[in-house]
């Protein structure tokens, strides 16, 4: 079987998942922040909506580089945050899904400022970077909702806001 095909089943699971969560982010929150060190909620969901992206610039390019100072993606409202999400996952998925087993081979360097940050095999960036790096912020982004008192949707399997309807059924 190859990596693609492999991949697939786990990238829509985790994209579903992850829409599930971004489309409970409320436009009137963007600005919260659960501690001075922390993203703002609406920079946090917008790493998260922008991280599917990462999948084309991995198979498009074999050098990402980031300029120090460059501003972040930062959605406007969460209209604006599902609809490029969906695009990145759109895009993402197509070059997924075409790609060789060789091209998944292939080194890719991500490189911050002028210097190497790390030259790894595509198939580990789109595993660690991509995948892993948005599911992590995602449970974040869980975190922030929880706080602000907003329901978290279950990811595998119900959340605790989840948990009351089951619970309710089976009463």
């Amino acid at each position: 079987m190859a990596f693609s095909e492999a991949l697939l089943p786990e990238f829509d699971e985790e994209m579903k998942n992850t829409r599930k969560m971004l489309e409970r982010v409320p436009d009137d929150k963007f600005d919260y922040k659960p501690h001075e060190k922390s993203m703002a909620l609406g920079r946090l969901a917008s790493h998260v909506a922008e991280l599917p992206n990462w999948a084309a610039h991995t198979m498009q390019t074999e050098v990402l580089e980031i300029e120090a100072g460059q501003a972040p993606y930062l959605a406007k409202s969460n209209k604006q945050l599902l609809e490029d999400f969906d695009k990145n996952v759109a895009e993402g998925r197509k070059l997924i899904a075409a790609a060789t087993d060789a091209d998944f081979a292939k080194i890719w360097t991500l490189k911050y400022g002028g210097k190497t940050v790390f030259s790894i095999p595509r198939t580990a960036v789109i595993r660690s970077v991509v995948m892993n790096h948005m599911i992590h912020h995602r449970a974040q982004l869980s975190v922030y909702l929880r706080l602000n008192e907003i329901e978290v949707p279950g990811m595998y399997g119900p959340s605790a806001d989840e948990m009351k309807y089951w619970t309710a059924q089976t009463s």
